[in-house]
C-alpha cells in the first residue's frame, strides 16, 4: 500500500521502520532546536509532515518503547487517531510521566505510526442484548 505523504518543512524526516517486520513506522521531531518538557508537562511536538490515508483506515500514533520505558515519554493521549480525511500536520503531543525534566533534539523518534483498517458501523437502539454466559461481569469477572 502507497501513502500519499507531504513534507512541509524542508527538514521533516519520513518516517522510517526499525526492522522488515515492524507494525509501527518511527516518527521524528522536526524541531530546529532541542525542546525541553517540565515533568508531569505535555508539549506538542511537529513532525513536519501531513499524510493522505485511504478511506476506510486510520493512522494510530503509539509510544516508542524505548523513549517510554527509558524516559517516561509518551503520546499525551496514549493513541493518538489520525481521520483519513485529516490533512494538517501529524502533531505528537508528548507527555513526560518522570518527575525530572526531559529534552526532544532536532529529529528524534518521538511516536511510532501504524496505519490500520476499521470498520464503517451503525448503531441500533435495542430494549435488550443476547445474553452470555459472562453476562455483565467486568472488571476482574473472568479470574486470573
Amino acid at each position: 500500500m502507497k501513502i500519499r505523504v507531504r513534507r512541509v518543512s524542508q527538514t521533516a524526516i519520513l518516517p522510517t521502520r526499525g526492522s522488515r517486520d515492524a507494525a509501527g513506522y518511527d516518527l521524528y521531531a522536526d524541531l530546529s532546536e532541542e525542546t525541553v518538557i517540565r515533568p508531569h508537562s505535555t508539549v506538542k511536538i511537529d513532525t513536519g509532515l501531513q499524510f493522505e490515508l485511504p478511506e476506510g483506515y486510520f493512522a494510530g500514533i503509539f509510544a516508542r518503547s524505548g523513549i517510554a520505558a527509558r524516559e517516561g515519554l509518551r503520546p499525551a493521549n496514549c493513541v493518538g487517531v489520525c481521520d483519513s480525511d485529516y490533512r494538517g500536520n501529524y502533531i505528537v503531543a508528548i507527555h513526560n510521566d518522570s518527575d525530572i525534566e526531559r529534552r526532544i533534539a532536532p529529529h528524534e523518534k518521538i511516536a511510532q505510526m501504524i496505519v490500520m483498517p476499521y470498520l464503517p458501523l451503525e448503531f441500533e437502539e435495542t430494549d435488550s442484548l443476547t445474553g452470555t454466559e459472562r453476562g455483565d461481569g467486568g472488571f476482574g469477572s473472568t479470574g486470573q
